[in-house]
């Protein structure tokens, strides 16, 4: 990719290189291990002209999200976050048994079900199959099928669009955000959330980064894009999800709240120099880590997320140095780590093994997790949280 996948203009700026990855969510099985992994170019560039920060490769949607391992259910904090965001939804937009809540992306109706018990009417567009399967299962209406400008055409008319998490997975964003505007009513609202780029340059939070995420945003890159379809973004919010993440609110109509004019004038501020220097910050975490890793005789992982296959990968952990990875999802347990083939188990293997530390590859969710193994704690384990500085805790 040559040109800004948002505002189409040429001389993107390197940011970070990667080198070749596996895919982050393309979790192996046991028959897989004699096969060699497809690997594909991991890197980040800048784009001038619109801020909008992307990696160079597309790798077919299909096969990334055809059949996905990813369930939002399997995340106490997405779930108490689904909660509080339905309710606020209901209340401000005064939504009821008229209305249309529609999310793409929907995942196992993780958020949709909060619409639903309220008794609002909900519609879920979910490209994986298995995934659309259960949320179908569990009684909440899911197409099972890819959000384009197309499909939107053939969409009833929403009071309330929203999209987690999915605008940094999508090649056309012009073309899912023409859809946005399809599909939305003339009064009707549009709420996204994404991870925030400026929380994972300060954070150092490389490990972000993956195939899946092709984009990730500033407030002033996403002003621009919903702009060149006729939508204003008028909220915006910063919210511990991802890190940190934007949540951002836009209609046809409105005038952008003091907390918009605020964030993009603080983004104004960055220039490009807030880009450079990424690379060398990232290089100089690595010997940081393995420096903590190294004072301890035994060390697993916990969170096989995305992010687990980038930071794993990219720094060289491997089963000689992590004898295996948690994860409370049983549909990655029994499964491997892609690129580095560290076995995932269940949690209960920490009291079992009892490892002298765990790397907490998801430490997004640093609170939930170390509430979740007290016991662990107690018994003499502990952690490392390795992003933005390893620190054993």
């Amino acid at each position: 990719m040559t040109v800004c996948r948002s505002c189409g203009q040429a001389g993107l700026m390197p940011v970070l290189d990667l080198g070749r990855s596996p895919l982050a969510n393309a979790l192996l099985l046991e028959e897989d291990l004699v096969t060699p992994e497809p690997v594909f170019p991991l890197e980040l560039v800048y784009c001038p002209h619109c801020t909008l920060a992307q990696i160079t490769e597309t790798v077919p949607a299909e096969q990334l999200f055809g059949e996905y391992l990813y369930f939002s259910s399997h995340s106490d904090a997405m779930l108490t976050h689904a909660q509080q965001t339905a309710e606020k939804l209901i209340v401000s937009r005064n939504l009821g048994p008229g209305s249309l809540v529609m999310e793409i992306g929907s995942n196992d109706g993780y958020l949709l079900q909060h619409f639903a018990q309220a008794g609002v009417p909900v519609l879920g567009i979910e490209p994986a199959r298995n995934i659309a399967r259960e949320a179908v299962a569990k009684g909440f209406r899911t197409l099972n099928a890819f959000f384009t400008a197309a499909l939107a055409e053939t969409l009833p008319k929403a009071d309330v669009v929203i999209g987690n998490n999915v605008i940094a997975h999508v090649a056309d964003l012009n073309g899912l955000i023409r859809g946005v505007a399809t599909v939305l009513k003339d009064e009707g609202v549009g709420q996204f959330e994404v991870a925030y780029v400026r929380d994972m340059i300060e954070r150092c939070a490389f490990d972000q980064i993956y195939h899946e995420h092709l984009c990730y945003y500033s407030l002033t890159a996403l002003t621009h894009l919903f702009a060149r379809h006729g939508l204003r973004v008028v909220d915006v919010e910063l919210i511990p999800m991802q890190g940190q993440s934007l949540q951002v609110r836009v209609a046809r109509q409105g005038v952008p709240s003091r907390a918009v004019e605020q964030l993009l004038r603080e983004e104004l501020a960055w220039g490009v120099e807030f880009y450079q220097g990424f690379a060398q910050r990232v290089e100089r975490l690595r010997p940081k880590l393995l420096a903590v890793l190294n004072g301890f005789t035994s060390v697993a992982g916990y969170g096989a997320a995305a992010k687990a296959t980038t930071l794993l990968n990219y720094f060289g952990l491997g089963r000689d140095r992590v004898s295996f990875v948690v994860d409370r999802s049983p549909h990655k347990q029994g499964r491997y780590i892609p690129g580095v083939r560290v076995p995932i188990v269940g949690p209960e293997q920490l009291l079992l093994r009892m490892p002298e530390v765990t790397l907490l590859l998801a430490w997004n969710l640093a609170h939930e997790v170390m509430a979740q193994q007290a016991e662990y704690r107690r018994q003499g384990g502990r952690f490392v949280i390795p992003i933005p500085e390893p620190t054993a805790v």
